[in-house]
């Protein structure tokens, strides 16, 4: 960050009185302009035991298989958003299940956070940000070409918690935490 965004004036890198980490500061008008984590919003699209993956078309890790999952928008929620990441990089239509995943992927200053979601109707196609999507029966994912490490753990974390689960009960056990 070079100029403050709320009169323009240069920006300077400091602790703030009161603070303990370095922050963008306007000397101008006194402006501390903090940076906090971006959150993604994804799910785990399940159709009659499959689950849907998208290939990716963009960077980064292009051509990797990946969960449907993007930035949570203004103005919505973190089912809203995994729920619309699903339709624009799966064209797939998901009633969202319990949050079962959180990963703290520090490098990239961001927080992803997983759903279980039932597909209705294997309906499901190519947004914009994908180059294929296709249905896995678990053993069939392509765990060498996943993209994230985040989603391998949220995939990790839906068979296990599949594993658990009982007849009649959610796939829901407990949320999982951890840093990618």
């Amino acid at each position: 960050m070079k100029f403050c965004s709320q009169c323009g004036q240069s920006v300077s890198l400091e602790i703030p009185n009161g603070d303990n980490r370095r922050r963008y500061i306007c000397k101008h008008c006194g402006k501390i302009h903090y940076e906090n984590p971006r959150i993604v919003a994804g799910c785990v699209p399940v159709h009659e035991g499959r689950i849907l993956l998208c290939k990716r078309a963009i960077e980064p890790r292009y051509g990797y298989w990946t969960v449907p999952a993007g930035f949570m928008e203004l103005d919505e929620n973190l089912p809203e958003a995994a729920a619309r990441e699903t339709w624009e990089e799966a064209q797939a239509i998901v009633e969202l299940g319990p949050l079962f995943a959180v990963v703290d992927v520090k490098r990239a200053r961001q927080v992803h956070i997983f759903f279980d979601a039932i597909m209705a109707e294997p309906i499901f196609g190519a947004g914009d940000e994908t180059l294929e999507t296709r249905l896995f029966h678990p053993e069939e994912i392509p765990w060498q070409d996943i993209a994230f490490e985040s989603v391998r753990i949220a995939l990790e974390e839906h068979l296990n918690n599949r594993k658990l689960e009982n007849p009649g009960v959610g796939l829901f056990t407990a949320p999982r935490t951890g840093v990618a």
